[in-house]
């Protein structure tokens, strides 16, 4: 989008707000579909650092994400938690995964998360 969808940040600024991280979300970006449900920026940046720090390979990069500095104004990132990246039939990765999604690249996006179901 050349021009963000006011209402996707709205949206984003509320759960930026802290009032919930609850909001289920669906995406298309780039041509990929994203679902998931949306965390704030610090929420998500202390998780990523949490799975990097247990990580024997990845440690190091851990304190990159510490270092949240929120900037004034809207938001311009989304960050899914819990989050598949849909192809085809299934949902990657099956567990979920955290993403980061600049608003700007949006095209499309809906309320509610994808699942499959084999009926």
């Amino acid at each position: 989008m050349s021009k963000p969808d006011e209402l996707l940040v709205d949206v984003a600024t509320l759960v930026e707000s802290g009032h919930s991280n609850q909001m289920s979300l669906t995406v298309v970006t780039g041509g990929a579909v994203i679902t998931g449900r949306l965390a704030p920026e610090a929420v998500w940046r202390q998780r990523v650092s949490e799975v990097l720090t247990d990580s024997a390979r990845l440690g190091e990069f851990s304190a990159v994400f510490t270092a949240a500095a929120r900037k004034e104004g809207p938001p311009e990132y989304l960050h899914f938690h819990m989050a598949r990246i849909l192809q085809g039939t299934v949902g990657i990765p099956e567990t979920g995964g955290m993403y980061r999604v600049a608003i700007a690249d949006i095209s499309a996006w809906t309320m509610g998360d994808f699942t499959y179901s084999e009926h």
